[in-house]
């Protein structure tokens, strides 16, 4: 997809495997985005809250998006979802959708009920599978 604007993606994922997947997911879906990853709860909302070491936005771009994990070290994703929700509307109406493995329907209902934009359960080792859901990501975008 084309677009005016660089597409800034914030990911939240503490297993790099899976960051180093699903940015190759990105390139090989040929989705045009800069991502930058922190790797758990408080390192995102330092990142969101333009805390250091993010206050440079040059380098530490808004993003368009947040892709979020629910099982997160030190603050889980829901508190992180729950925390955006709560601030100004330039954070609260930033579009969330969760990319975890979490299948639970009481994780799904209550990502739902804090605003999440989606829920997507990640492909259990299926790198086609996760380049065809950055895919949709892409299209819906």
């Amino acid at each position: 997809m084309s677009r005016e604007t660089p597409f800034h993606i914030l990911l939240v994922e503490d297993d790099s495997n899976d960051a180093v997947l699903l940015q190759r997911a990105f390139r090989r879906a040929n989705v045009q985005c800069h991502v930058n990853v922190v790797t758990d709860g408080d390192e995102a909302i330092k990142y969101l809250s333009t805390n250091e070491p993010y206050a440079d936005r040059q380098k530490f771009p808004f993003p368009s998006l947040v892709l979020l994990d629910l099982k997160l070290p030190r603050t889980p994703g829901l508190e992180v979802l729950a925390w955006l929700r709560r601030q100004a509307p330039a954070l609260r109406d930033l579009p969330v959708i969760v990319l975890t493995s979490s299948r639970q329907t009481a994780d799904i209902d209550q990502a739902y009920s804090l605003g999440a934009h989606s829920y997507m359960a990640k492909p259990e080792g299926n790198f086609e599978g996760l380049a065809e859901m950055v895919k949709g990501l892409d299209q819906a975008l």
